[in-house]
């Protein structure tokens, strides 16, 4: 019996690195699992939602490969419709999808700093609002969101992902308070660093990744959460450094 059996997870961002290792840890513990992102094709970096679905399938689990831009409000409701009516009423919302760069504020276009939030924190909005009215119904549902040590540490050239992190911690808070009264629990995953393809396309191969992890050592912390009820746990921000296990 797996911990997640007869669940119906959405992982937003799975077509590569954590979002990818969290859905394929969620469904070797029994959900079904939608693989949501933008990436249908091939581009700069390796991974689609194709892949990762067919990947998720030859081990046993069940998954779908659903195409989303999570900053679209239209593409995001059909996609928990489509969900819905291929898997089943949507149980598990989890969100990877995130955009980072790094550049002084004097460097940052408005464009880039308003495509930053919009991923980053207006996705997270939206997908919320399309899974919520579900989970309501039934009285009972998990969103987690991930977030990053960016949220409380300073670092320089990276205002606008820290500022979007800050305000996803805060949002999550909120939001917990709004629907603990219908069992639905959300929290925060800080994975650290983590030495996803999309980290090695900006740091490259070379650099020092002593102190980063593969993305599979997020899942066990994302599986915690996904198990929790807005009773044992809500409102808060899990660390992967200072995780205990579960």
């Amino acid at each position: 019996m797996g911990k997640l059996d007869g669940k119906i997870a959405i992982v937003a961002g799975s077509s590569r690195g954590i979002g990818k290792a969290i859905a394929k840890v969620y469904a070797a513990e029994g959900a079904k699992v939608a693989v949501v992102a933008r990436t249908e094709t091939k581009g700069k970096l390796p991974g689609t939602i194709g892949e990762a679905a067919a990947e998720i399938n030859a081990a046993g689990g069940v998954a779908i490969p659903v195409r989303c831009d999570v900053t679209v409000e239209e593409d995001v409701q059909a996609m928990a419709r489509q969900v819905a009516d291929q898997l089943g009423p949507v149980d598990i919302m989890c969100n990877s999808a995130a955009v980072i760069f790094y550049f002084p504020i004097v460097e940052t276009s408005f464009k880039r700093w308003d495509l930053i939030f919009r991923v980053n924190v207006h996705g997270s909005f939206l997908l919320a609002q399309a899974v919520l009215p579900g989970m309501i119904e039934r009285g009972g549902g998990n969103i987690i969101q991930l977030t990053s040590g960016g949220a409380i540490n300073a670092r320089k050239g990276g205002n606008a992902y820290g500022a979007t992190k800050a305000a996803l911690e805060r949002y999550c808070a909120g939001l917990a308070l709004e629907v603990k009264e219908h069992n639905i629990a959300v929290n925060c995953l800080d994975p650290g660093p983590v030495k996803s393809e999309g980290a090695v396309f900006s740091r490259g191969e070379s650099a020092d990744w002593a102190q980063w992890v593969d993305p599979m050592e997020v899942g066990p912390v994302a599986l915690h959460l996904a198990t929790q009820t807005a009773d044992t746990m809500t409102g808060q921000v899990v660390r992967r450094l200072e995780y205990k296990g579960g």
